[in-house]
């Protein structure tokens, strides 16, 4: 057997009549915004806000600085890159003339051995 006795439809409204009161008068003894410590409250939350705006805030000026500074490390790579090119492209034809006269005494060191010999 149930324990449970629902009761008849008049309890049930009676019921439904007085939590429908209850759930109003909550609703009615809630303080106004013109309370000091609702006030105390918003202030609070105000604050908690702006403090997490500022936090906010900071985070992305720290990525945007961070993400600056690897554009600035990476144009300083490649101009890095483009100087030693450059000075690889001036050394090239100073290499060149030099190799062709370490040639030119090579062959003629051998042809002075060929006309001794």
């Amino acid at each position: 057997m149930s324990r449970h006795n629902p009761g008849n439809f008049a309890d049930r409204l009676e019921n439904a009549a007085k939590a429908k009161q209850a759930l109003m008068e909550s609703f009615r003894s809630k303080p106004d915004l013109n309370d000091p410590e609702v006030a105390a409250r918003l202030a609070e939350r105000k604050a908690a806000a702006e403090a997490r705006e500022a936090r906010e805030a900071a985070k992305r000026e720290a990525k945007h600085a961070e993400i600056a500074r690897l554009k600035a490390e990476k144009l300083a790579a490649a101009e890095a890159k483009a100087a030693k090119l450059r000075e690889e492209a001036a050394r090239k034809p100073a290499g060149r003339a030099r190799l062709s006269s370490i040639l030119a005494s090579h062959q003629a060191m051998r042809e002075a051995r060929k006309g001794r010999a």
